[in-house]
């Protein structure tokens, strides 16, 4: 692997306004989301949400070996900020513009529109540890704030970031990051966490957060 661009041992926060160092600052905008959609789901708790479904939704089963993608989301969202961070900094500039104005945007829909959704299983059709896990994990994951879905926007994130970088835009790294986060989106619907809604609802946030981030004006 080659060498970071920037030598993290320099790093004093004197340093921090400096060119060398200044995309630092991008990362505060995960305290403020963290912050933001904490209160949005266990602080400011609306008095009605609008349940989030369609037909497609009851022809899709639930299934529960889809927990593999749906976790990896988090590896692969770290993975890619901490590889673009170390190793193609303009990439990461990118990345993390393309996750403000998206997760911006999904925040002022959750305070505008709130929504939620009600597909979840009652009981599950077979006992395994995946199915125990959900079981779990529904009665800490809230059913609200889902549409548009955020596993879809930060796969999307990832996806694009690899496209653009300098060591994953050839087409055998593009199809991966292609299939990986086509396997994480569609995990959310049949994990149940997201209605086939939520996850279309996605993809004209991440056009427009595209446009502010990756897109070359002037075609170039």
């Amino acid at each position: 692997m080659r060498a970071p661009e920037v030598d993290y041992r320099r790093f004093r926060f004197n340093r921090l306004n400096t060119d060398e160092f200044r995309h630092l600052y991008y990362l505060l905008f995960w305290v403020v989301f963290g912050i933001a959609f904490a209160v949005l789901e266990r602080v400011w708790i609306r008095p009605s949400y609008f349940p989030i479904s369609c037909t497609l939704d009851d022809a899709i089963p639930f299934c529960e070996f889809f927990l593999i993608p749906y976790l990896f989301w988090f590896v692969f969202l770290v993975g890619m900020h901490l590889y673009t961070l170390l190793y193609d900094v303009e990439d990461f500039k990118k990345m993390m513009k393309f996750n403000i104005v998206s997760y911006a945007i999904s925040v002022g829909m959750y305070i505008i529109f709130p929504n939620c959704q009600d597909l979840r299983p009652m009981e599950f059709a077979r006992d395994n540890l995946f199915t125990r896990f959900m079981e779990g994990f529904y009665q800490f994951d809230t059913n609200t704030n889902v549409c548009p879905s955020l596993h879809v926007v930060g796969s999307v994130a990832v996806m694009l970031a690899a496209f653009h970088s300098k060591d994953f835009s050839s087409k055998k790294w593009k199809m991966i990051f292609g299939i990986i986060a086509f396997f994480i989106s569609i995990a959310t619907v049949f994990l149940k966490q997201h209605s086939v809604v939520d996850v279309l609802m996605a993809i004209p946030v991440c056009m427009i957060a595209y446009i502010f981030s990756f897109w070359k004006r002037g075609g170039n």
